[in-house]
């Protein structure tokens, strides 16, 4: 389980490779992630600046409390709100950064698909495939968040438990959207896929998760996307190349032993 764990994390290291052999590509893949980035901004920055607004509202109960009691209730509801607004920051990203740089991930996609050989698909899917999913990846990474929120009131341990839950949940809701792309160019069956999936469920955790970390640095998550997205489809084609097995199927030899009926008596001679 480490090793595939650690596996998947090399798939997003295979995608650092992309800035030397395709450094121009790479560059393109930065401008979604700047427009994305600027839009939460305007949106996240002055929330975090109202958190400690936002958590007195929340507690008037508190005002009558030892001034040490209520602020460290306080700056501990702040934390658990800041992780919530992180996770549902970082799925909104992605899912906001893939549509507006659906073109320019395109042709990051397809220059990986190229590289590795075979048959590439003529589309991925397409601008309505894209919103679905981002819509998908929004409302899923809304729920982690209520999550977050939920398990940081836990004594002591809550806003540990968040942060841990929320990186691993969030991790794999990446890894799934970014291996969709190739995915979703061969049409593959939700079941056939759930099952692909499945069966590399610790590489992808390690994938998600490595890309989820270096989402959380300062700027990391605009120079990460196109690399995210190069180590996804390099992890996705992993997956093709090395599909489940198939479900076993009962054979004569797993099934219980019939009796066999005894051969025919041989007939009595002719009596004078």
């Amino acid at each position: 389980m480490v090793s595939e764990f650690l596996t998947g994390i090399r798939f997003l290291g295979r995608g650092f490779g992309y800035w030397r052999r395709r450094p121009g590509l790479m560059m393109l893949g930065l401008l979604p992630g700047l427009i994305a980035l600027a839009l939460l901004a305007a949106v996240i920055i002055p929330l975090l600046f109202s958190l400690g607004a936002i958590t007195t509202w929340m507690t008037p109960f508190a005002d009558g409390w030892d001034p040490f009691w209520a602020t460290a209730l306080r700056a501990a509801m702040s934390v658990v709100i800041a992780i919530g607004v992180i996770v549902l920051a970082t799925v909104t990203f992605t899912a906001l950064t893939l549509l507006i740089g659906d073109p320019f991930y395109q042709r990051i996609w397809r220059a990986v698909e190229n590289d590795l050989g075979g048959a590439v698909p003529e589309s991925d899917g397409g601008l309505r495939v894209a919103v679905g999913e981002s819509i998908r990846l929004i409302s899923l990474g809304a729920l982690v968040a209520l999550l977050a929120l939920a398990l940081g009131f836990i004594p002591v341990v809550g806003a540990p438990l968040a942060a841990v839950v929320s990186v691993l949940l969030t991790g794999r809701l990446l890894a799934r959207e970014l291996t969709g792309r190739a995915l979703n160019a061969r049409d593959i069956p939700g079941s056939v896929r759930s099952r692909m999936l499945g069966a590399r469920r610790t590489r992808l955790l390690g994938f998600g998760v490595a890309t989820q970390l270096c989402f959380m640095v300062p700027l990391g998550a605009v120079f990460i996307m196109p690399t995210a997205v190069a180590g996804a489809t390099l992890l996705a084609r992993d997956l093709l190349d090395h599909p489940p097995l198939a479900a076993p199927r009962t054979t004569a030899a797993s099934e219980p032993a019939r009796r066999t009926p005894p051969p025919p008596a041989p007939p009595e001679p002719p009596r004078d």
